[in-house]
């Protein structure tokens, strides 16, 4: 299993907010490509980066930011919010980036998403955020109507192997991941699961492990690692399934 530290970005900065409220937000770092390079010191495999201005304005806004920290790092980078359009998702790859995260591309514009899927394969990751098991979209700030497990499951039919699920209401807040609808969405759509959102504790990376036969690869984490509350190489080892 995969434990993988987020570095989401706003106005250059390394932030966390909760529940995406950008009125609930928490400045960690002014140096984003530090942090990285600090994660990377630390053992881990794979590096999550949010453009939040981006995922908010529709368009990229930090790909200064993300340039430099692809740029530095040995571990691949997957990146998302506001990738709309295929020339943006050939531009990230160009950059260096690994994995191009698509979600509001996703409903907006599926046969874009077919496209890249047909150019990219599997560096293309469906990215599903979703509030009572709704997707929202456009950096969270509205509900489309359509369950996750559908959109998973007509992503999949257009060549989608992967997908970043984030519970919107554990988000940030500290409270443990959504590990039934993790679970469901896993076992429904039979995508490959990166779960996201409320990670917390070494005891939440040992449950999600546990779902590794459904088909969830991975775990994202944020806020706990840069509070102190999970310590990067504990989770690595939980991972790898060595006792802590």
């Amino acid at each position: 299993m995969l434990v993988i530290p987020a570095i989401d970005l706003r106005n250059g900065k390394c932030v966390r907010l909760v529940e995406g409220r950008l009125d609930r937000e928490t400045v960690y770092s002014d140096n984003p490509v530090e942090t990285a390079k600090h994660w990377q010191r630390l053992g881990c495999q794979y590096l999550h980066v949010v453009d939040l201005d981006g995922a908010f304005a529709g368009e990229p806004r930090n790909l200064a930011v993300i340039k430099e920290i692809v740029s530095v790092l040995d571990i691949p980078v997957q990146v998302g919010g506001g990738i709309r359009d295929l020339s943006t998702v050939e531009s990230l790859l160009n950059l260096g980036v690994h994995r191009v995260i698509l979600g509001t591309a996703a409903i907006a514009q599926p046969e874009m998403v077919r496209r890249a899927v047909e150019r990219f394969d599997e560096q293309i990751v469906l990215g599903i955020d979703a509030r009572e098991g709704r997707v929202a979209v456009q950096g969270w700030a509205v509900e489309s109507g359509i369950s996750a497990l559908e959109l998973a499951g007509q992503m999949k039919e257009i060549g989608v192997k992967r997908v970043v699920f984030t519970d919107i209401r554990r988000d940030g807040t500290m409270k443990g991941p959504n590990l039934e609808a993790t679970g469901e969405l896993a076992r429904g759509s039979g995508l490959k699961v990166i779960a996201s959102g409320g990670v917390s504790t070494l005891d939440d990376l040992r449950r999600i492990k546990q779902m590794e036969s459904a088909g969830v690869e991975g775990a994202i984490i944020g806020k706990a690692l840069y509070t102190g509350r999970i310590d990067l190489k504990d989770a690595l080892a939980v991972a790898a399934g060595r006792e802590v």
